[in-house]
């Protein structure tokens, strides 16, 4: 648990000391957010506000896993407590900062055309489905060689499961690994796609990923305090999981960056996140329903990512069948700006979906493991 506190502290302050440093930045080098012309009117008044905030909170959830890597290192149980770096923080940090690079290409182009376009959409699908499929494989053929004193092996699991997962795996749903690293393409892309359209007002998407990463810090933690590597834990009912304590320390260091991201990203925003904090963003949330075995689950906890993409497609899909639309504008925060409703209701509003569809998710995690208990 300490290094879990050490690695949310510390993003948490590298995160907020180190955002004024890059809105100062971003300025002096005039990336500014470039606003559609066709946009709201209200949203005007936002062109010019520095963007790739992102590459502040992804930056400190780094420095601030290295930072809770040094805590546990005076642990008295190395072997447990994964002192040493894993795969599975190469998957997760790996997801996390080369989606990010996608949104990054995605809001340099953005800046340096001066229009809101940026990287084409054949471009930005093809670097999710090429970093969807390099961590997948990663994810699924590199299994844990962790092994107790007499050399014996503990725990031979992989990142990611070649089974169907809602709170745990589904031995029934066996996919196969190809087919689980083709699904984990899918999640990555929807993830990634459902931060990045809930990134329309001053943090909205940064207060939802907040949230949703803290689930699963409390998921994992709660893995790891169950699980079937560890030889203290003596009931048959555990989790089988890799490197549960890794997945608990990179879900709140990002967690924590977010809230020190957050405090300068609230209405009026004086930097946002750009495609480069979206994208990383998704890009993490998805690692984390595959490493924690919660693939399912996933469209719970990060319902309210769910509910603004439905919003999009129900539109496309109304509009090109019917010529007619369902909501003002498409995604569903905008709807509610034509509406009437400020922009600080909406995010607040918003928020409580956001909270709501996680306390549904940790209640049935929970219920789960209390009704296999008793």
């Amino acid at each position: 648990m300490r290094a879990v506190i050490v690695a949310i502290g510390v993003a948490f302050l590298v995160s907020l000391l180190g955002t004024p440093i890059a809105i100062k930045v971003f300025t002096s080098l005039k990336a500014g957010q470039p606003i559609r012309s066709l946009g709201l009117a209200s949203n005007q008044g936002k062109k010019g506000t520095p963007t790739m905030g992102g590459v502040v909170f992804i930056l400190a959830t780094v420095i601030a896993y290295v930072a809770g890597h040094l805590a546990l290192t005076t642990l008295p149980d190395a072997q447990i407590a994964q002192v040493e770096p894993t795969i599975t923080a190469l998957v997760l940090l790996g997801l996390m900062v080369f989606s990010g690079a996608v949104g990054f290409i995605d809001d340099f182009l953005k800046v340096r055309k001066r229009h809101s376009g940026g990287l084409n959409k054949r471009g930005k699908l093809f670097g999710q489905i090429l970093v969807g499929a390099v961590f997948g494989v990663v994810a699924l053929y590199f299994p844990s060689t962790m092994t107790d004193a007499s050399g014996a092996a503990t725990n031979t699991e992989t990142v990611g499961s070649t089974t169907l997962s809602f709170i745990r795996d589904i031995p029934a749903l066996d996919i196969t690994k190809i087919g689980a690293v083709v699904l984990f393409i899918f999640v990555v892309m929807a993830a990634t796609n459902g931060v990045n359209l809930t990134d329309g007002l001053d943090g909205l998407a940064t207060g939802a990923s907040v949230m949703v990463l803290a689930a699963y810090a409390l998921i994992a933690f709660w893995q790891y305090r169950h699980w079937c590597a560890d030889p203290n834990y003596t009931q048959d009912y555990c989790y089988a999981v890799r490197d549960p304590l890794e997945i608990a320390l990179i879900a709140g260091a990002a967690a924590g960056a977010c809230v020190g991201f957050l405090w300068w990203n609230t209405s009026p925003a004086r930097i946002f996140m750009g495609d480069t904090g979206a994208l990383g963003l998704g890009g993490l949330i998805a690692g984390m329903a595959m490493s924690t075995r919660t693939i399912l689950l996933l469209p719970i906890i990060g319902g309210l990512f769910v509910i603004i993409t439905m919003s999009l497609v129900i539109q496309v899909i109304s509009f090109r069948t019917t010529g007619k639309r369902v909501f003002r504008m498409s995604p569903l925060h905008h709807h509610f700006e034509l509406a009437g409703w400020s922009e600080v209701n909406i995010v607040v509003r918003f928020w409580i979906i956001a909270g709501i569809g996680v306390a549904i998710a940790l209640g049935l995690f929970y219920s789960e493991f209390l009704a296999n208990m008793t």
